[in-house]
């Protein structure tokens, strides 16, 4: 059975297919249960886990509000259905599992409507997921992309997957998560040069530095997640939860007070000159000149 949620936020622009009465195209497709992967040759699927696919390949899978939305709805059904037993995140397309935010979306935002609007709830609805979540990425991982994988309990990444926070040459920061998570990954030196830096790193990287759980050839990498889901799925339910739970306390008990103070310095970076810069020059394809205030 494929079931294919959808849910659009007063905040999202108005699609000409919504414009004609006619329904959005979905931005997230669920299939649960998921599609076998090659290894299990005689299965049709995998009892108990779900295959969550990002649908933007046009704009590399890019986090716009109304996909974000839609996601969180899709992952909360999936969480309160007692015949699944994890899921697995991916982006459609090889090139991205989510290239970041949707920039052109963002750079009409200030400090006030990201607060009132309530967007950046859909963030606080993934990261209460019960369920194990995990991420199969390929290709790039970036920003707001890099943030949701990092929101997963779990990631399975190709050899050619990179990951990166860039929003400091957008003239902004992380603002999903990326600071405090990516923090409490790979350390305090190297998050700061990543994030300070905009640098992106490779998939090899990554693993060394204890971002991934594990690295497969490209072409394996959704079926890696799926059959790591289908081992996770055998397990006792209620247990999975409460040791998930367990764990995430463990690693995160001051998440919570990080990321509100990461979220108030976010949202006031767009009151500032580099940030309607920095947004200006991405969407006109030109180098930012940063002026500091």
């Amino acid at each position: 059975m494929t079931r294919s949620p959808s849910s659009t936020p007063a905040t999202a622009p108005t699609s000409p297919a919504a414009a004609s009465g006619e329904a959005p195209p979905a931005l997230v497709r669920v299939e649960f249960p998921a599609p076998a992967p090659a290894s299990a040759a005689a299965a049709a699927d995998v009892p108990g886990v779900a295959l969550v696919t990002l649908q933007r390949p046009e704009a590399l899978n890019a986090l716009s509000f109304a996909l974000l939305d839609e996601l969180a709805t899709a992952l909360e059904a999936l969480d309160g259905d007692p015949a699944c037993r994890a899921m697995v995140i991916t982006g459609s397309g090889d090139r991205a599992f989510a290239a970041g935010a949707d920039i052109r979306e963002l750079e009409r935002q200030t400090s006030a409507t990201l607060t009132a609007g309530g967007a950046f709830a859909a963030w606080d609805r993934i990261a209460a997921i019960g369920l194990p979540l995990i991420a199969a990425v390929r290709g790039f991982a970036l920003g707001g992309g890099c943030e949701l994988a990092m929101a997963c309990d779990m990631v399975v990444a190709a050899e050619d997957a990179s990951f990166g926070q860039p929003e400091i040459r957008l003239g902004v920061m992380p603002g999903a998560g990326g600071t405090q998570r990516l923090t409490r990954a790979i350390g305090k030196a190297r998050a700061m040069e990543m994030i300070l830096t905009g640098r992106t790193i490779t998939a090899a990287e990554a693993d060394t530095y204890g971002l991934i759980t594990r690295i497969v050839p490209a072409p394996a990498t959704v079926d890696a997640a799926l059959e790591l889901a289908a081992r996770i799925a055998a397990m006792p339910p209620l247990a999975v939860r409460a040791a998930k739970a367990a764990i995430l306390d463990a690693e995160e008990r001051s998440l919570g007070e990080g990321l509100a103070r990461e979220r108030a310095a976010f949202f006031g970076l767009f009151d500032t000159d580099d940030q309607a810069e920095g947004m200006a020059a991405f969407t006109q394809k030109r180098p930012p000149a940063w002026s500091g205030r």
